[in-house]
């Protein structure tokens, strides 16, 4: 009983990685073919800007 319990949740933790690994390559390829989408990242997870721009980092509290 205790087994099939643990390959329950190897298997629920294995579709989760699974589903996770599809929409990182389908980020991945995004990011690739899309100039936009790529710097609108750059910004978003490095704090990257522009010469001509301002960042303001808001915080939810």
């Amino acid at each position: 009983m205790e087994h099939e319990n643990k390959i329950e949740s190897l298997e629920k933790e294995k579709a989760y990685f699974i589903e996770k690994i599809e929409t990182d390559k389908n980020r991945i390829d995004e990011l690739k073919t899309n100039r936009e989408n790529l710097e609108k990242f750059a910004r978003e997870q490095y704090l990257m800007k522009k010469d001509n721009e301002d960042i303001f980092i808001m915080i939810k509290e």
